[in-house]
């Protein structure tokens, strides 16, 4: 493994200031090498146990000619085999045309080589629950992939999944060539100021008429959320308070919202999979842990059009109130291409996040590269970040950045310390490397709480600009080259403990 000697050292150095051992792992342990040397305490994570009891979908009456909806079929299948204590349900070759998926426990969904799910569009199909959104709760559509609750639930094999996202999305005019918005308008809805198309004119008038929110949710009418159901598009994948999830080789694309959400769930793992969403898409990000613990993502690829690999834990009171952190994420060999950031923290962290390894991985044209985020209001701590051997090409914006000023402007006052202050302190960049972007760094702390003990080493960054660095305590630079056209190499303001060796 690539910097393994030096991510050893660092790793011993913190095991040694914070108490903390190294993890055995035993030498058959399939991911053994994702915990080589992690510098904290993290028990290994194992597949769920599924029953080798097996099942077709056609055995339900499924029928993969594309047009028929097998809704009840992948229900009856999954009460099935709950009935027989879980199972392997498999999918063949074919277009499975389908409204959601309601997963049980012990439940295997296997998609065969050349399997198409294809989630309905017909957006009645969703009926509106109790969720989660943007790190609160939140009545939404169901997900097209729900589980609640559950207990060893998987998803694996090389077929597809497609949430059928352009339904639901609204797509900003700019962000589409002449050609495409003139046949994307032939259908739906377009804004009043004609640089936004909706799926609906129901959609259209919710979105720029927020009125119609307000009332459902002041009110709690069921006639007034029926009235805004189309506008509450779900994420596609919505796994809450579940334990041992598997995600194994599936392609998962086109998602309404968010791809991927585990929330509140423990021992996940994300293994070859691919996660895809048009670049356009409207808060289309690839994975979003929120709030989970023990989680691996392995040889993922993904091409989105938000936040690619990202971790929350919930936003302002409600996620403070709930208070559970993300924690305990290995990540590594992973590819990310087009999304706002490569690997992000933020902006809904209120619970925390702590634990977090990232290394051996690639983002090729990413809006961002690494990417913290945050906002008074928020509080949370995030603590314990280790970044190592992380590639970068033709970055859009900055390779690494933190922004406490998320979606609102910088201002310099300094304001009280209090539970709604978000803090980051103790975040480790090791051997990474950049080709391109259009600034190396950028760090915007607060004047009442800076960017705490920051450390890069032993990484080169090439960018129009240098670093831009602003109310940060305590930032280490070791052997660090910064390559810039433009400008000064590094700017600081309200910067203390600042060195380079």
């Amino acid at each position: 493994m690539r910097h393994s000697s030096l991510l050893c050292l660092i790793a011993l150095a913190a095991m040694q200031a914070t108490g903390v051992s190294a993890t055995t792992i035993p030498a058959d342990y399939e991911f053994a090498s994702m915990y080589r040397e992690i510098p904290f305490e993290m028990e290994p994570v194992h597949r769920p146990v599924i029953p080798a009891y097996e099942i077709s979908i056609t055995d339900f009456g499924g029928n993969s000619d594309g047009h028929t909806k097998n809704t009840e079929a992948f229900a009856s299948a999954m009460k099935h085999l709950s009935e027989k204590g879980g199972g392997k349900l498999v999918v063949p070759a074919g277009i499975w045309y389908t409204g959601p998926i309601v997963f049980e426990s012990n439940v295997e969904l296997h998609l065969n080589s050349g399997a198409l799910i294809l989630f309905s569009s017909d957006r009645e199909d969703y009926p509106l629950i109790d969720g989660y959104f943007e790190g609160n709760s939140a009545k939404r559509c169901q997900s097209p992939l729900t589980a609640i609750g559950k207990e060893n639930v998987a998803i694996t094999g090389f077929g597809t999944i497609n949430g059928n996202g352009g339904h639901w999305r609204p797509v900003k005019k700019g962000k589409m060539t002449d050609s495409q918005w003139k046949e994307r308008c032939k259908t739906g809805a377009v804004g009043a100021k004609g640089d936004v198309w909706y799926p609906s004119d129901r959609i259209r008038e919710v979105s720029e008429d927020k009125s119609f929110l307000n009332k459902a949710y002041s009110g709690n009418n069921q006639a007034d959320w029926e009235y805004v159901h189309d506008f509450l598009r779900p994420v596609m994948l919505s796994f809450s308070n579940c334990k041992n999830v598997l995600l194994e080789d599936v392609t998962f694309e086109n998602s309404p919202a968010w791809n991927l959400h585990p929330i509140l769930c423990e021992n996940v793992i994300l293994n070859r999979v691919t996660v895809r969403n048009p670049w356009f898409a409207q808060n289309g990000d690839g994975l979003d842990a929120e709030s989970c613990k023990n989680v691996l993502v392995n040889r993922c690829s993904f091409d989105v059009g938000d936040d690619a690999i990202c971790i929350k834990s919930g936003k302002d009171k409600e996620g403070r109130d709930r208070g559970v952190p993300c924690e305990n994420v290995l990540i590594s060999d992973c590819t990310v291409y087009h999304g706002h950031g490569g690997f992000v923290i933020g902006s809904e962290m209120s619970g925390g996040a702590r634990n977090i390894l990232i290394r051996n991985s690639t983002f090729i044209g990413t809006d961002c590269g690494l990417r913290f985020k945050s906002t008074r209001g928020r509080g949370g701590m995030v603590e314990s970040v280790w970044i190592d051997g992380i590639n970068m090409v033709d970055i859009a914006g900055d390779a690494l950045i933190f922004d406490l000023y998320y979606a609102t402007k910088a201002p310099v006052e300094m304001m009280p310390v209090t539970e709604e202050t978000p803090s980051f302190r103790d975040i480790y960049i090791t051997n990474t490397t950049c080709r391109g972007a259009k600034r190396a760094m950028f760090f915007n702390g607060l004047p009442e709480m800076p960017v705490n003990n920051i450390s890069v080493k032993n990484s080169l960054f090439s960018a129009d600009t240098g670093a831009t660095v602003n109310f940060v305590n305590g930032l280490t630079f070791d052997n660090v080259t910064i390559n810039h056209a433009t400008g000064e190499r590094i700017t600081t303001r309200d910067v203390t403990n600042f060195t380079e060796k």
